[in-house]
């Protein structure tokens, strides 16, 4: 495949990579995972990560989500992942051992821009919150489709803890929760963001976005929640989005001038 373009989602328990067709929105080719290693330090997430672009022929660009806040290819907070990466250079390291230009971003702000520009967010305008949950919660928020970039709302407080220690898909496994329980933190947490945020539209991402019926149905909150078109594709369409952008699409906000 010529001219490809890579999206690679670094998660707390896997590594998945598929090259993306950029005209409709999917992979267009079988995506490849791999394990996180533990512990996910830097040389050894590169490494893995390379194990995964390696399975691809003919790659043009390459991006990288992951799961923390990303500044210019820069980290600054790995909360899932080895404190290795705070402050490391991860654009330019992946670049360096791929031997490709690599872009670097929060793995749900990649999510978020899959879901505006081929998913259910396309063409909505107002406040739209994408929340994935997973190890941990990403969010990705959007004022007119515009990215407002590393929220990171997973890690406010509810109930005296980071949210997502209450109320991740991690969570209701490692407690063995049931749908309905789980879906009262939930609710609970959504309630927290309608309080700061008043959005217009919840999108829920994530693996867990697949089971959608076995929780949505129980959570009563004002603003209207939908599951992701994209699911758990969309870190990965979303990076090669990013990747294939010839501009800086992650911070249009900060280029505004303020009155």
């Amino acid at each position: 495949m010529a001219d490809t373009i890579l999206g690679v989602d670094i998660g707390g328990s896997g590594i998945k990579g598929a090259p993306v067709d950029l005209v409709k929105g999917d992979f267009a080719a079988e995506r490849v995972r791999v394990p996180t290693p533990q512990p996910a330090d830097v040389k050894s997430v590169i490494k893995a990560t390379a194990e995964v672009v390696n399975q691809f022929d003919d790659v043009r660009r390459i991006g990288v989500t992951f799961p923390g806040v990303v500044v210019n290819g820069v980290v600054k907070t790995a909360a899932n992942m080895d404190k290795s990466w705070i402050d490391a250079p991860a654009a330019q390291l992946f670049s360096a051992e791929l031997g490709k230009p690599v872009v670097v971003l929060n793995d749900a702000d990649a999510a978020g821009i899959a879901e505006i520009t081929y998913g259910v967010g396309k063409g909505r305008l107002g406040t739209l919150l994408m929340l994935t949950f997973g190890t941990g919660i990403g969010s990705a928020l959007f004022l007119d489709g515009k990215l407002v970039p590393n929220t990171e709302l997973g890690h406010l407080e509810l109930d005296g803890q980071d949210a997502e220690d209450r109320a991740s898909d991690r969570a209701r496994s490692d407690e063995n929760l049931g749908w309905h329980a789980w879906a009262e933190r939930v609710e609970n947490y959504l309630r927290h963001l309608e309080m700061l945020l008043r959005p217009d539209l919840f999108v829920i991402g994530g693996g867990v976005s697949k089971k959608a019926e076995n929780y949505l149905p129980h959570i009563r909150i004002s603003t209207p929640i939908v599951p992701a078109t994209l699911l758990n594709t969309a870190g990965i369409i979303g990076a090669a989005i990013v990747a294939d952008s010839a501009v800086e699409v992650l911070t249009p906000l900060r280029h505004s001038p303020v009155s």
